[in-house]
């Protein structure tokens, strides 16, 4: 069964950084829009970013730009979430999905991704 595994989560002070990362195989990890969500208890989930794997086309929420970059690793079939300059209302459990096209608003739709990983927890405390 394919999956995703997330990885590099964490607590910080709010200004310090994190960069979680999301291993799967090739398979998966080939010509797919890969998201990184987060939840919160008791509210919706969010896209954060997203990042097509084929292009490298990149796509992030307004409330993270400039703070947060997407990247990949092709060798190891992996994508990392650097985040920096944390805030207290990023925390949550950050989850990566892999699946369908980034296309438009694509990315921010968990319905598109298809195969998820097990969520890593980030806590940044004020």
């Amino acid at each position: 069964q394919e999956r995703l595994v997330e990885s590099g989560g964490g607590s910080v002070q709010a200004g310090g950084s994190l960069r979680p990362s999301c291993v799967t195989s090739r398979y998966v990890y080939s010509s797919n829009c890969i998201t990184w969500f987060r939840q919160v208890p008791g509210k919706e989930r969010e896209s954060v970013a997203a990042i097509w794997t084929g292009a490298g086309n990149t796509y992030y929420h307004t409330s993270v730009k400039g703070r947060f970059t997407i990247t990949l690793d092709n060798a190891e079939n992996r994508v990392d979430l650097q985040m920096n300059s944390l805030k207290s209302e990023d925390t949550a459990m950050y989850y990566c999905a892999a699946g369908g096209s980034c296309y438009g608003e694509h990315w921010r739709e968990a319905r598109f991704r298809g195969y998820w990983g097990q969520g890593t927890q980030v806590t940044v405390s004020s």
